[in-house]
């Protein structure tokens, strides 16, 4: 049996069988307004509340913005920074190149158990084509080997069926999953989830509204 690790969103982890692969690295991909950082930040906040120290590195918010948020959902992260038991940091566009080195580190400092990188789209636009799939092969390789769970959102074209920004990612993450945002929808929530890909895990297949 695969130790799995609970994703703290309502009715996911009954999909694919109690949550990600620990140690598992793992793709939220959407357009925007669909719910991705949310996501990872509710990700984040659940581990926090189950004694899981975790990591959110962001490309384009800064920290404060992201508390913010999450206080909007009644998440105090700002107890857990303070504790030492959670990181969220911004990251510029300078550091790209020392990300993976600056990633594994703050992961270490904090023994963190879940890590999050909003976003990977932004990572791969500043890589040479013909070096893509080989780096983030290996950033993901390590990644694995951190000892955290990891969730890394990517952007998708309005209207495309990519599954990815470079339609890579996909191929090299143990976990695809898919956030929509459904206009005109009447009496629910408009926004959705469909679970591409998960290793080593049977789930679901169908669109499943989320809150």
């Amino acid at each position: 049996m695969h130790e799995r690790v609970s994703t703290g969103i309502p009715g996911l982890d009954e999909l694919i069988q109690g949550g990600f692969l620990k140690g598992s690295v793992n793709l939220i991909s959407g357009g925007t307004g669909t719910g991705k950082t949310i996501f990872c930040l509710q990700y984040i906040w659940h581990g926090l509340t189950k004694g899981e120290n975790g990591v959110y590195i962001t490309l384009e918010q800064e920290p404060e913005d992201l508390i913010e948020d999450g206080k909007f959902f009644g998440w105090d992260f700002e107890k857990y920074i303070k504790e030492g038991k959670c990181i969220i940091e911004y990251l510029s566009t300078w550091e790209f190149e020392e990300l993976p080195m600056i990633v594994l580190d703050r992961i270490k400092t904090i023994k963190a158990e879940r890590f999050v990188l909003d976003t990977l789209s932004l990572v791969c636009s500043s890589m040479e084509p013909a070096r893509l799939r080989s780096e983030i092969s290996e950033f993901f390789r390590k990644l694995r080997h951190s000892g955290a769970t990891s969730l890394l959102t990517s952007e998708i074209p309005e209207g495309s069926k990519a599954l990815s920004t470079f339609g890579i990612e996909e191929f090299v993450a143990d976990g695809v999953i898919v956030l929509n945002y459904l206009e005109f929808v009447a009496g629910g929530s408009p926004r959705s989830l469909i679970i591409r890909k998960m290793r080593r895990t049977k789930h679901g297949s169908d669109i499943y509204p989320i809150e």
